[in-house]
């Protein structure tokens, strides 16, 4: 297993607390299916997310975009992150190929992802016993939320309603960009919200561990079924950031986004934490630690992992998640269970962490939370079920109230610059990779070439691309600045370069390419394998295919293939056209004509190609 994020930091805190927890059997709670809806799409149709490095100029962007077929038409400005419109159906094939260009930090879909409730079948089990069972009430003898603000990050939040009304503050909708339309649609942020912040002591309904703390609603959906798109969550969630929000839950499984995790790096950067559900496959995706975001888990009463919590490497915490009663729309409430309900458990208890202690930094928050979790597995100090382990309220306030805040940070950053290296050659848009580690976390680095700013990077890995053109035929001196949340400023070691192309003769010499099935003038049905090939004497970019003029797939490597349903064509001619680039730009194409008979159209066929996606 590699080693995990907290790993130094534990090592300043005081002793962790282990309590000897029951092993007993699970609690016999019966999970019912989520309610059924339409199947929705798995992201946005014709857009891509997508990030360059830091310095790339930006005609030189667009003309990334355009030899993959792609245009930016948005903008999160504060991540750097372009909202790339694509032809349909070749999201995948071109957000592949762009994410292999050395001058793109990223390209990824804009995936549509649904919150992580899981509905129970008893409305009336166990309305508060998550509370006792982290100690809830003895951290509230020494610490409430009062100060702290909870984003939640949802389908809305029900303002109106009497448990929570006297803890909303303004909030955002990231679709409709507007304070005004953040009522719940769902009902999901609803209970969220409850959950972490509902009014405690107030004589009615339910009382929440985050005692106090205010409810910033942020809608990231505008759809009946919850789902939400990467995009609308990483605007919010900067959105949150810049106002005034403390801690962000999202109720969503977002660990393995890389626009969500610029965000959540952008919102760690200004003090504030960040806290997502795990998901409920009762699965492993295989996700390695996100070190900006805190990845919750669940449990049920007895400390078992709840039997649909996804585990695994991500996960940092576990929190009760089974069975509690929490606000509903319509003014009442109801018995929820699933990630989504763990999670803002714990940004709850985060909450009282940083009331307990304002100076602590994003870092030793987490540290203190993890580090005061229990242990369900005896003799363990991370468990792929619970991470760091259950968490336990009393222990994290005392803890954190025990830290003498944020100590005098005089250690710098240990900036180096990778890549290129001293006495290298260089022309052109110029990758430089750099890395940078500190013992309380990097803020941002910043490369210069010369006197003049390249780039500011704040997201792992730090990564640059340097137009040397403006330096043709000189030395020129790279110098990267690391710097962490108390300002300490540290320098890489210089690295000097000679930018000149005198040695680099000029390709002039296209590439070639050719289809070889199927072959022009032929007459094809059902699914058809397209094949093209194509090859460069020095550096072969991207190999397009075209079907009347629709992109539908692209590839970096020298072969593609491509499986077409005719079933879904119109009888009739049919062109099918091959584009091969070079990385100087150079270009060439191959075009064919293909019939396809009247037998193969309709829809009468009951065969794979006919199914609905």
């Amino acid at each position: 297993m590699q080693t995990r994020k907290n790993d130094l930091r534990k090592a300043a805190l005081p002793p962790r607390r282990v309590s000897n927890l029951s092993l007993t059997a699970a609690i016999a709670a019966a999970i019912c299916a989520a309610p059924v809806y339409s199947a929705p799409p798995t992201h946005k149709e014709g857009h891509i997310l997508v990030q360059p490095r830091a310095g790339l100029p930006s005609a030189e962007f667009d003309s990334i975009l355009q030899r993959k077929g792609g245009k930016a038409v948005g903008r999160l400005r504060a991540l750097n992150i372009h909202v790339v419109e694509v032809p349909a159906q070749a999201e995948e094939a071109v957000a592949r190929a762009l994410a292999k260009n050395p001058h793109i930090k990223f390209a990824e879909k804009d995936m549509l992802v649904g919150a992580t409730e899981i509905y129970p079948s008893d409305p009336d089990y166990s309305s508060a016993w998550h509370l006792p069972k982290i100690e809830a009430p003895l951290a509230w003898e020494f610490a409430t939320a009062e100060g702290i603000t909870i984003a939640i990050l949802d389908s809305g939040v029900e303002t109106s309603h009497p448990d929570l009304a006297d803890q909303i503050v303004t909030g955002w909708n990231s679709i409709n960009r507007n304070s005004i339309d953040i009522d719940d649609i769902n009902g999901h942020g609803t209970k969220a919200a409850g959950i972490a912040a509902a009014t405690t002591d107030n004589a009615i309904g339910v009382s929440a561990i985050g005692w106090g703390a205010s409810i910033m609603p942020v809608r990231i959906t505008n759809r009946s079924d919850a789902y939400a798109y990467y995009s609308d969550i990483a605007s919010g969630l900067t959105w949150a950031s810049d106002n005034g929000a403390d801690i962000a839950n999202i109720s969503y499984n977002v660990t393995s986004s890389s626009s969500v995790t610029s965000a959540a790096q952008y919102m760690r950067n200004s003090g504030g934490v960040v806290l997502v559900a795990a998901g409920n496959d009762g699965s492993d995706p295989g996700w390695s630690d996100n070190p900006s975001i805190i990845s919750v888990s669940a449990t049920t009463s007895s400390d078992s992992k709840a039997s649909w919590s996804n585990f695994g490497d991500y996960i940092d915490i576990a929190a009760p998640g089974s069975g509690i009663k929490t606000t509903a729309r319509g003014g009442g409430y109801s018995s929820v269970s699933g990630t989504s309900f763990s999670s803002p458990t714990a940004a709850g208890l985060t909450a009282l962490i940083m009331a307990a202690n304002p100076g602590l930094t994003p870092d030793e928050v987490e540290s203190v939370l993890e580090s005061s979790a229990d242990d369900p597995v005896s003799g363990s100090d991370w468990h792929a079920y619970y991470g760091y382990g259950r968490i336990n309220a009393a222990a994290a306030v005392a803890m954190a109230m025990d830290l003498d805040g944020t100590p005098v940070d005089s250690t710098s950053p240990a900036v180096d610059i990778l890549s290129p290296t001293t006495d290298s050659m260089v022309y052109g848009l110029v990758p430089v990779e750099v890395d940078a580690s500190d013992d309380t976390g990097v803020t941002e680095v910043m490369l210069y070439a010369g006197n003049t700013l390249v780039g500011t990077d704040d997201t792992v890995p730090y990564q640059f691309t340097w137009d040397s053109s403006p330096s043709i035929g000189t030395y020129e001196t790279l110098v990267a600045y690391g710097y962490d949340a108390a300002g300490n400023e540290g320098v890489s070691e210089q690295v000097t370069v000679l930018v000149d192309s005198l040695n680099l003769p000029t390709d002039e010499t296209p590439p070639t390419v050719s289809i070889g099935n199927p072959t022009n003038g032929s007459t094809v049905s059902r699914t058809v394998r397209i094949n093209v090939s194509a090859a460069d004497d020095r550096a072969l970019d991207t190999v397009s295919l075209y079907i009347d003029g629709n992109l539908k797939a692209s590839s970096s490597s020298g072969a593609l293939s491509y499986d077409w349903n005719t079933r879904k064509e119109n009888s009739g001619n049919h062109s099918i056209e091959a584009i091969a680039r070079d990385a100087a730009g150079n270009s060439s194409n191959n075009s064919i004509s293909v019939d396809i008979g009247s037998a193969s159209t309709g829809g009468g066929s009951k065969g794979k190609g006919n199914k609905k996606k």
